[in-house]
């Protein structure tokens, strides 16, 4: 009976062996509910901290509570660590407040007991509002989205690369720029009544998608009472929605130029390299945290290849959204014994809206029919758009001035995976970030086109990230 206990018993080992082990992740968020951008300056709503801070809590009882279920390796479960974290926003309040709020939620206080230190007098000093703790953000400028983007009807202007914003203002004299600007013409007339107390006739159209969507989609979250409300029936908001949805993608990503997805090859750079650091200091830094922009993720999902796998991928995502990268491992790991290359994986997780309330749920990236990906594959990929350093982001972007001047491309310098063979696994560290300084661009504007109003209007049949047909119900309740 004893011998077939053990036989049982060793029978299990190889499963034991296989459980899966998270060594770090990479989490961009975007903000929380938030006033509308059409009256600067934009500020983070009690509803929009509402939605971060419990988009930090789920992260926290994924990966970092005693219990959590997929507890990262070697992570403070109560009291901080700020070495294990690196924590970034732009220089935006927005922003920069929506990424305190999460930490709040990330690593709540700690209480008199763990809160409580005793000095070498004996006397015992409680840290303050119950033991919160106290979490650095470090502000940046970068290009993945931006000083005080969240105040900028488009968030490319803010990137600082010519080239990027070149591209992004060449969409306005596409052929499908101007298809669907005077397609739509006499469908944003007919809600000038909702609007006419910021926009004005002429501004009332496709041009202004996103900042006409922004006043309506706010106004019915926050507004008691909204002029000639009766217009904005489900259908009307759809459409407005899609429309936004149309013009913003348009914007941050076209297939036939990639640079006018800056956004995403730097923050594509930055996610490789935080993840890196976390195996080459063995999981010593093993959480980074960038809150950014929409258009970072449009620029990101387009490089990635994600509205292949579903065409939500080009609609606007929900406040506090966030998609996460998991480095795994399925080999065992000790203080003493840390997997090399080859042993490690990257899984690609996303959530349209707070994560406590919308499922984290894994896609495939890069066009792959898998979920979780080698990490060498990973950084192969990756590597086909990351732009990593300043100097290939001078070159690229075109810029010669402020920061470029000095420099000089010597070309590509795609990050290597190194030696898979290696224990410590990992790759030579970049040059993290792009921090350049704001570069202003003339746009010469051509002849503009003759409008002509065609009668009709065409309903867009395309569903919003998180399988929703219609936009999601609003209420001034938070529900995050």
């Amino acid at each position: 009976m004893l011998a077939k206990q053990l036989l049982f018993l060793s029978s299990l080992i190889p499963i034991l062996q296989a459980q899966e082990t998270v060594l770090g992740v990479y989490i961009f968020h975007r903000h929380g509910d938030r006033t509308s951008k059409n009256f600067a300056p934009a500020s983070l709503t009690d509803l929009g901290y509402y939605q971060v801070h419990a988009s930090g809590e789920f992260y926290r009882n994924r990966y970092i509570d005693a219990n959590a279920s997929s507890m990262i390796f070697g992570i403070s479960p109560d009291l901080v660590k700020n070495s294990q974290l690196n924590v970034q926003a732009p220089v935006d309040t927005v922003l920069q407040n929506s990424a305190a709020g999460f930490l709040q939620g990330l690593y709540p206080p700690v209480g008199t007991t763990l809160g409580t230190q005793t000095l070498a007098n004996g006397t015992h000093v409680e840290a303050p509002l119950d033991g919160f703790q106290l979490i650095p953000v470090n502000a940046i400028a970068s290009a993945a989205s931006g000083a005080n983007s969240e105040n900028s009807a488009w968030l490319q202007g803010q990137s600082g690369c010519n080239n990027a914003i070149i591209s992004s203002n060449n969409y306005f004299f596409s052929e499908e720029y101007m298809t669907e600007l005077n397609k739509t013409l006499n469908f944003y007339h007919s809600v000038l009544p909702v609007i006419n107390g910021t926009f004005t006739l002429a501004q009332d159209n496709f041009k202004n998608a996103y900042l006409i969507y922004d006043l309506v989609h706010v106004s019915m979250i926050h507004n008691t009472s909204i002029p000639s409300d009766y217009l904005l029936t489900p259908e009307t908001v759809f459409q407005l929605q899609t429309l936004a949805d149309n013009h913003e993608y348009n914007l941050a990503y076209n297939a036939s130029e990639p640079i006018r997805a800056i956004a995403g090859s730097t923050l594509a750079a930055q996610i490789v390299q935080q993840l890196n650091a976390t195996i080459t200091g063995k999981s010593s830094s093993q959480i980074g945290i960038q809150f950014g922009a929409y258009g970072s993720f449009f620029s990101f999902f387009g490089l990635a290849q994600l509205p292949a796998v579903s065409v939500n991928f080009t609609g606007i995502i929900d406040y506090a959204s966030s998609m996460t990268f998991e480095l795994v491992t399925n080999a065992t790991v000790t203080n003493t014994s840390y997997p090399s290359n080859d042993q490690i994986s990257v899984r690609f997780l996303f959530s349209n809206g707070t994560a406590s309330e919308h499922p984290l749920t894994p896609y495939p990236l890069f066009g792959q029919s898998e979920t979780v990906l080698p990490w060498n594959t990973f950084v192969d990929q990756m590597n086909q758009f990351a732009i990593g350093n300043q100097a290939d982001w001078c070159a690229q972007c075109g810029n010669s001035t402020g920061v470029c001047a000095s420099t000089t491309s010597t070309g590509s310098s795609p990050i290597s995976t190194g030696s898979s063979s290696s224990s410590s696994g990992g790759i030579s560290k970049a040059v993290a970030g792009v921090i350049g300084a704001m570069v202003t661009l003339a746009v010469i504007l051509g002849a503009e086109a003759l409008i002509m109003a065609v009668a009709g209007l065409r309903l867009v049949n395309k569903k919003r990230l998180g399988g929703r047909a219609s936009p999601e119900p609003v209420s001034a309740v938070a529900k995050a």
